[in-house]
């Protein structure tokens, strides 16, 4: 993921050449704080197609690189396509079919 550690350096460290692991908690650095979280998301959804729902913006989720990388696995992850199933029906949006 260099765009999004390149992209952590130039908004959020200015260029500066702090070294920071994949794992090191962006918060407990203090590169990024609340309100960079937004600008974070932001940079995710337009770089990455992913949205991030309001319940997702956790440190499990966004807290450090490879969190992130995560995250974005996960949400391009086949089975995070998949609608709920149970009792052989399938979920969508509140309704039920018949699972095929």
């Amino acid at each position: 993921m260099k765009a999004l550690r390149e992209f952590i350096k130039e908004t959020f460290l200015f260029g500066q050449e702090i070294t920071f692991s994949d794992d090191d908690s962006f918060l407990e650095m203090g590169i990024i704080d609340s309100t960079g979280v937004l600008e974070l998301v932001m940079f995710l959804e337009s770089n990455f197609g992913v949205s991030v729902a309001d319940d997702e913006l956790v440190p499990e989720n966004l807290d450090s690189i490879n969190n992130i990388v995560s995250f974005i696995e996960g949400k391009h992850s086949p089975s995070a396509a998949l609608p709920n199933v149970t009792d052989g029906q399938t979920i969508v949006e509140g309704s039920t079919a018949p699972t095929v």
